[in-house]
């Protein structure tokens, strides 16, 4: 009786945590987001810390659960990055200068190929003031590309998979921005 006992309740926790929020940084990041009649489900998250400041927590959201980054930044399928800044040490520029920075890691150096989809994407950062507790809303959506919310509005819409690999790619790629967020988000 104590060992069914004992399986049902490693049972119901597997199922509870499977489910789970997470919270970090003060931050929580959703069990689930839905976009276009979509859900997606928290694959793993953690914080960007540069210089010892916790610059923002991040989560990544996926049609299902995966540890296999290049297998996540090729699928042709919606996902999406949830972040929400935590630093006062973040704004417009210090944020272009994060994101060209690693866009330059996820290409190795070759962004001639979306460059110009990154100039628009860093003008959709610079275009208001950056705060803590702003939320942004990277989704990638298959037939419309990545589109950036900024707390809840839509700011831009990008298109390309070759776009997304790169921009996925500063978190979760081989030469991502931090090997231990990436193993966070990754859910390793």
């Amino acid at each position: 009786m104590n060992r069914i006992l004992s399986v049902l309740i490693a049972v119901l926790f597997v199922g509870f945590t499977a489910n789970a929020q997470l919270t970090l940084n003060g931050v929580t990041l959703p069990a689930k987001l839905s976009f276009n009649s979509q859900t997606l489900v928290l694959n793993g998250g953690g914080i960007r810390t540069k210089f010892m400041f916790k610059l923002y927590t991040i989560g990544l959201y996926l049609p299902q659960k995966s540890t296999d980054g290049d297998a996540v930044l090729k699928a042709d399928k919606t996902m999406a990055v949830h972040f929400e800044i935590t630093s006062s040490m973040i704004n417009s520029d210090n944020m272009s200068e994060a994101i060209n920075e690693g866009f330059d890691l996820s290409t190795n150096g070759n962004t001639t190929k979306v460059r110009t989809r990154i100039d628009a994407l860093l003008k959709a950062f610079s275009s208001e003031e950056l705060n803590i507790g702003d939320k942004f809303d990277i989704l990638y959506n298959p037939g419309v590309g990545v589109q950036t919310y900024k707390n809840g509005k839509l700011k831009s819409t990008l298109a390309g998979l070759d776009f997304k690999e790169a921009l996925f790619g500063i978190w979760i790629s081989e030469n991502s921005v931090s090997s231990k967020l990436k193993k966070e988000m990754l859910g390793q």
